[in-house]
């Protein structure tokens, strides 16, 4: 598996695995497919040397990726950075999102990282066990913060404070 940094063209694909989770309810709080279009200005908000947005290739094909989102948009939070992990269904369970997040841990000091977030539905278990196998804990829990198709969900918040 390559993992590299996304490119524009790219684009089209990343949101294609993105609008695949979103019939499950499992992954994302968007109800609805969303463009390529939409997502332009979130790509172009990605750096390679302080927010990349990195995808898994598995011959050639782009099976997964991952994004760092600045936390909460104030200064003070420089060092903590949002993750988001959406792999293809036809490549989950497969170690994809295993990799990804291993690199991100990994990659986190060179892009000045202390503190990694990531926010997650409480019933998205594969996630869940993902992010703790990788030592994430539990550090907020929001009930019934989301309604997906007239169910109210919970979502959890999960972090990861990285030695210094």
């Amino acid at each position: 598996m390559n993992l590299r940094d996304a490119v524009e063209t790219d684009l089209p694909r990343i949101v294609e695995i993105y609008n695949e989770a979103i019939p499950g309810r499992m992954a994302t709080a968007d109800t609805e497919t969303i463009s390529v279009e939409s997502r332009l200005s979130w790509y172009k908000e990605h750096h390679p040397h302080s927010r990349p947005l990195w995808v898994a290739e598995l011959e050639g094909d782009i099976v997964g990726w991952l994004s760092f989102r600045s936390f909460y948009g104030r200064p003070a939070y420089h060092s903590t950075a949002e993750i988001s992990i959406y792999v293809s269904p036809h490549y989950q369970r497969c170690g994809v999102g295993q990799q990804l997040l291993q690199q991100a841990i990994h990659q986190s000091p060179r892009l000045k990282l202390n503190t990694l977030v990531a926010f997650v539905f409480a019933h998205n278990k594969p996630s869940l066990q993902l992010l703790e196998k990788h030592n994430f804990q539990c550090w907020g829990y929001l009930p019934k913060i989301a309604e997906l198709d007239g169910i109210e969900k919970d979502l959890m918040i999960l972090g990861l404070q990285l030695g210094k």
